[in-house]
């Protein structure tokens, strides 16, 4: 029998998760909430660590060079902010933790690229996440269509107005 805690993780977990090691490159889509607007944000770079890989906590962190400035984020991968990871690249490591990375720069910062095959580890389709970001996409659509219908009708009542105008002024004959 199950136990509370295990129940607890099961109802919260995603079914099916790509498999991310340290020394991948990723490509992370995350939902981001701005007031009451949504969009979703990729964030790509490189996993320097991925941990407790079987539970509902498990998390990666992902680092990346912005503007000569190191930024790491690290993510939850159950988490529903989460909406799909792509490994686009793997490496060759032979450490969990690669914190020796930080350090590094330029050239030295490669790594030894490793064949794998991207259909199949990419290959993880979660439906309510697709879903979402489907659903997001078409309330940015309709936001920009009701955007655009009001500029033209505005638009239409200023042409209007200043024909008006030029109807009203007199002529100078």
């Amino acid at each position: 029998m199950p136990s509370l805690m295990q129940a607890v993780e099961s109802k919260y977990k995603k079914k099916v998760v790509v498999d991310v090691k340290s020394g991948d490159t990723v490509k992370v889509h995350q939902k981001i909430k701005e007031g009451s607007k949504e969009r979703v944000q990729i964030f790509e770079g490189l996993v320097i660590r991925a941990s407790r890989k079987e539970s509902l906590t498990s998390t990666i962190t992902v680092r990346k060079i912005a503007s000569g400035v190191g930024v790491e984020k690290t993510y939850l991968l159950h988490s529903p902010n989460v909406l799909k990871i792509e490994v686009t690249k793997r490496s060759k490591v032979r450490r969990n933790y690669l914190t020796y990375m930080r350090k590094l720069t330029g050239k030295n910062a490669r790594l030894t690229n490793v064949d794998f095959d991207k259909r199949g580890v990419n290959d993880i389709h979660d439906a309510a996440a697709e879903a979402e970001e489907e659903k997001l996409k078409e309330e940015v659509e309709a936001a920009a269509k009701a955007d655009a219908e009001a500029k033209a009708a505005e638009q239409a009542a200023e042409d209007a107005k200043a024909e008006a105008a030029i109807a009203a002024r007199p002529t100078a004959e």
